[in-house]
């Protein structure tokens, strides 16, 4: 099967719906795209994979992320893709053994924390900086929902220093904002 953005992102509106939940896909799409670079990885798989991560998670949330997993395989998915979106929940006790699920799980909290971050600034993702992440990190009662912990011992497992994984995902966010404007979409809007 070719994987292909324009499937994978056919695919997640057939189930999600939210706008917030559509949002979050595209920004962990754009972490994992930028990782793919970083890495020499297929850009289209590593996009894809961010794009559908959490494609049962409106309609089967208790179910999450097993049955996002059958859709993944009906639809014709990769073991090492279908592995990857398993690994990412804590829950289901997978080991990430590629770099692809290790990185799967890296960026999914830390995408959504840089988000937030941007929409609290006049500037967006303009001039934004690493140390303005690592601070808001640092405040419990700004994005209170994101696990720090997780955000440290993912970036650990992957073995990138902190700073410069977040450095990468800051990057891959402002790179694909760019590239979503033009198909009309917005990481922020």
């Amino acid at each position: 099967m070719e994987i292909t953005r324009e499937k994978a992102f056919d695919l997640l509106k057939q189930y999600v719906n939210s706008k917030s939940l559509i949002k979050h896909c595209l920004a962990v799409e754009a972490s994992m795209r930028g990782y793919a670079k970083k890495f020499g990885q297929d850009v289209e798989t590593w996009g894809a994979c961010g794009l559908l991560h959490d494609i049962d998670f409106e309609k089967y949330p208790e179910q999450h992320p097993l049955k996002g997993i059958e859709i993944l395989k009906e639809n014709g998915y990769p073991e090492d893709f279908i592995m990857a979106v398993k690994g990412h929940a804590d829950k289901t006790n997978t080991p990430r053994e590629t770099n692809m699920a290790k990185t799967l799980y890296a960026v999914d909290e830390l995408s959504s924390f840089v988000i937030a971050c941007v929409l609290v600034r006049p500037n967006k993702f303009e001039g934004l900086k690493v140390k303005s992440v690592k601070k808001k990190l640092k405040d419990k009662a700004f994005a209170k929902a994101v696990d720090r912990e997780q955000i440290k011992q993912s970036a650990q497992e992957l073995g990138v220093d902190l700073t410069e994984h977040i450095q990468t995902v800051i990057d891959s966010l402002v790179q694909r904002e760019e590239e979503l404007q033009k198909e009309g979409l917005s990481l922020i809007e």
